[in-house]
């Protein structure tokens, strides 16, 4: 597939960039897709919630009445979840919730993704550039020279830049990472990808 690369004020640069197709323009595997996002999701919880059972409430363990002849069901303690106060029954418990996915699955989920956007005509390839300083009105002009404005955007760069990064901070629906940041749900939660020219080259090797 042949991309037309765009300058910051939405013009043509007059190059071409060709993507390869080992990296844009496969099969899609959707349950390789599922795999991975459910695996970064998972990456994201904290695993800290937790309830007291009833070995851990505060209360007396004295019986509360007999065992026979009260008329009713036998009680041994106010700890007992069926009452009010009492430990929590099957509560949640600190947890790990990572597990482990083979990098052939995500990588083959992270080219689906992109095989996706690439086939639904969402990628963009914008010629390098670079902010003196933090300017978030000149990123916002720069979304809307691509007709990306109103869009949920990924901007992937080839390296580190903390002015680009600190200008779109506070700019609710977009995200920009570097090309090693990059995984297959910041790809399929976006609407619009932007590659700087030069990350679709150094995606282009880990396909082989």
């Amino acid at each position: 597939m042949e991309l037309s690369v765009y300058k910051i004020d939405g013009s043509l640069s007059g190059k071409k960039v060709v993507l390869d197709e080992k990296v844009f323009g496969i099969t899609p595997n959707d349950h390789a897709i599922y795999l991975d996002v459910v695996q970064y999701l998972a990456d994201q919880r904290q695993g800290t919630a937790k309830t007291k059972d009833r070995s851990e409430v505060a209360y007396s363990t004295k019986k509360l009445g007999r065992q026979k002849g009260g008329g009713g069901a036998r009680h041994g303690s106010l700890k007992a979840g069926i009452f009010v106060g009492g430990g929590r029954v099957f509560g949640p418990k600190p947890r790990d919730y990572r597990f482990k996915l083979n990098k052939k699955v995500k990588r083959l989920a992270r080219f689906s993704a992109l095989s996706y956007k690439a086939t639904e005509g969402a990628i963009t390839i914008l010629e390098p550039f670079a902010m003196d300083a933090p300017k978030t009105k000149e990123f916002l002009g720069i979304l809307a020279a691509l007709k990306a404005a109103d869009k949920k955007v990924l901007f992937v760069l080839p390296s580190k830049s903390d002015n680009i990064y600190l200008s779109s901070r506070n700019l609710q629906g977009v995200k920009v990472i570097t090309v090693d940041e990059i995984n297959t749900y910041a790809i399929m939660n976006a609407a619009q990808l932007v590659l700087v020219d030069g990350v679709q080259d150094i995606l282009a090797p880990a396909a082989k």
